[in-house]
């Protein structure tokens, strides 16, 4: 038995959503793609430190100094810390080693840094630029960024 098919034409209008994930060199979270990584590798170590210079009831530890970890070119460790503010930070900087850091202030409010010295390697100096938001970002809580260099006081920042 034959049966007849009829099609009767209707006309719609249909709205495809395709969603694509393309990769994306953005960092802002609104931008939705995909996120680089800038290829620094911060120890858990300076996490913790930061957790001590943050923690009120700790007077042994108000700032920390990170760098490279040894010949690394990727890890970046604690290479100093310790209690005396802004001008005990300023004294340990390295003179020859770009470095990242962050301290608390007499006000009670927390800062951080970033210090390349005229002695720094030009590589090192370029890779430690590229990295800096990235090392800066494990140090959660500042307020802002401050310039220090060797001599610095806290009423000179």
């Amino acid at each position: 038995r034959s049966q007849d098919i009829v099609s009767t034409p209707v006309a719609r209008e249909t709205t495809v959503i395709v969603n694509i994930t393309m990769p994306t060199l953005f960092t802002d979270p609104r931008s939705g793609g995909v996120k680089k990584s800038s290829g620094v590798n911060v120890l858990p170590i300076v996490a913790e430190t930061w957790a001590q210079v943050r923690d009120d009831s700790n007077a042994d530890v108000d700032w920390l100094i990170a760098s490279f970890d040894g010949n690394s070119k990727t890890n970046v460790t604690v290479v100093a810390s310790g209690s005396g503010g802004v001008e005990a930070c300023a004294a340990a900087l390295l003179e020859n080693a770009a470095c990242y850091g962050g301290l608390r202030l007499s006000s009670g409010r927390f800062v951080t840094f970033y210090y390349a010295p005229e002695g720094t390697p030009v590589m090192q100096r370029g890779r430690a630029s590229m990295y800096k938001n990235g090392v800066l970002n494990v140090l959660e809580g500042s307020d802002r960024e401050i310039d220090m260099k060797p001599g610095s006081t806290e009423d000179s920042i």
